[in-house]
C-alpha cells in the first residue's frame, strides 16, 4: 500500500516556493495490547469518575485546568487555547543554514520525508543539490496539527528529510545532571586500554544487525497461543560473569578492560558467525511471517465488548 502524505504545503526558501508534501520516515512496530475481564475475556471500557460523588462524567462536562499547586488548578477555556494558537500555516519557513556537526542529536525528535509536488520539482532538486553542496542544513518552522514545531531540514541519498526538533528550553543541559564525574582523571594506561577496545570492536553501522528481541519473542508467544499451542515458560539462563577464557569475577578496572580486550581480538575472526547470526534472524522473521498469517486466519473469534 502507497505511504500516504500527512501533511502538504511548501518550503520557502527567500523568494523560492517549493510546494512538497510530508511522508513519516519512521513506522514504529510496538505491540499493542488491549485490557480483557479475566473471567469472560470481553474487553474493557475506561470511564471518567468523579471521584468527590462517585458519578460517571460525560466529555461535554470535562473542561481543562492546569495544576498550579497541590489541589489548586486555573481552568483555561477551549477559546482562550484557540486564540493563544499559533497562526495557521502550510509553510516550511527557513530562517538559517548551520553545520549539521553543531547540532547535538539530543535536539532531534522525530523525521519525515519532504517529497515535492509536481510543479515543484526543478526547485526542489535545485535545494537540495545547493545543500549537499555546501554541507549545511536549513533551520525551519513549521505548524502541523495546530502545533508550532522547530525542524532541521537535510539532504540524504538525493532527499530531503525533516528532523522535528526539541527547543533549548525542553533540553535538560549536562550540568544539572547530578553525579557526573566531570573533574575525575583517568589512569593513563587504562585509558590507553579502553581506546584500544573501543578500536577493536569499531565497525561499520550495520543497522539490519540489530533487532529487538523482546518485540519478536513476544510475537512469537502470541502467534503460537492464536495457533492453540501450549507456552512453556523457560527458566531464566544464569547471567555469565567475569571476563575471558579461565576467569572468574575481575578484580578491577584494568583486568576488565584486558579481559575484554582479549575476548574483542579472539572473536575478531569470527565474522561468519555474526553472519549467520543474521540470517538465522532472517530465517526467524521469515516462520514467524508465515505463522501470523497463518495465525490470521485460524485465530479465535473474540467476543466483542
Amino acid at each position: 500500500m502507497a505511504a500516504r502524505s500527512i501533511w502538504t504545503g511548501s518550503i520557502t526558501f527567500g523568494l523560492v516556493n517549493i510546494p512538497v508534501k510530508l511522508f513519516v520516515a519512521v513506522r514504529e512496530k510496538n505491540i499493542a495490547f488491549h485490557m480483557l475481564h479475566d473471567q469472560d475475556h470481553v474487553r474493557l471500557q475506561r470511564r471518567m469518575i468523579c471521584p468527590s460523588d462517585g458519578k460517571e462524567v460525560h466529555a461535554e462536562h470535562t473542561v481543562k485546568g492546569y495544576e498550579v499547586s497541590p489541589g489548586e488548578y486555573v481552568v483555561v477555556k477551549e477559546s482562550e487555547l484557540e486564540a493563544a494558537a499559533p497562526k495557521k500555516s502550510k509553510t516550511i519557513e527557513m530562517e538559517d543554514f548551520v553545520d549539521l556537526d553543531q547540532i547535538d542529536p539530543v535536539y532531534f525528535d522525530r523525521p519525515y520525508y519532504v517529497v515535492p509536488q509536481e510543479q515543484g520539482v526543478k526547485a526542489y532538486r535545485l535545494l537540495v543539490e545547493a545543500m549537499e553542496k555546501s554541507k549545511r542544513v536549513g533551520i525551519a518552522r513549521f505548524v502541523m496539527r495546530n502545533k508550532e514545531y522547530l525542524c532541521a531540514l537535510r539532504p540524504q541519498e538525493g532527499a530531503l528529510i525533516l528532523e522535528t526538533m526539541h527547543f533549548s528550553d525542553e533540553v535538560i543541559p549536562v550540568a544539572d545532571v547530578d553525579g557526573v564525574p566531570h573533574k575525575a582523571k583517568s589512569d593513563e594506561r587504562e585509558l590507553k586500554m579502553a581506546s584500544q577496545l573501543i578500536e577493536s570492536l569499531s565497525t561499520k553501522f550495520r543497522p539490519e544487525k540489530y533487532h529487538d528481541t523482546y518485540r519478536e519473542a513476544v510475537r512469537a508467544i502470541i502467534e503460537k497461543k492464536a495457533e492453540g499451542e501450549e507456552i512453556v515458560t523457560q527458566p531464566a539462563a544464569e547471567e555469565k560473569r567475569g571476563g575471558g577464557g579461565g576467569g572468574g569475577r575481575a578484580s578491577n578496572l584494568m583486568a576488565a578492560l584486558e579481559a575484554s580486550l582479549a575476548k574483542a581480538k579472539s572473536g575478531a575472526g569470527g565474522a561468519g558467525g555474526a553472519s549467520s547470526s543474521s540470517s538465522s534472524a532472517s530465517a526467524r522473521s521469515s516462520r514467524a511471517s508465515r505463522t501470523h498469517a497463518s495465525a490470521h486466519h485460524r485465530a479465535p473469534r473474540r467476543r466483542s465488548a
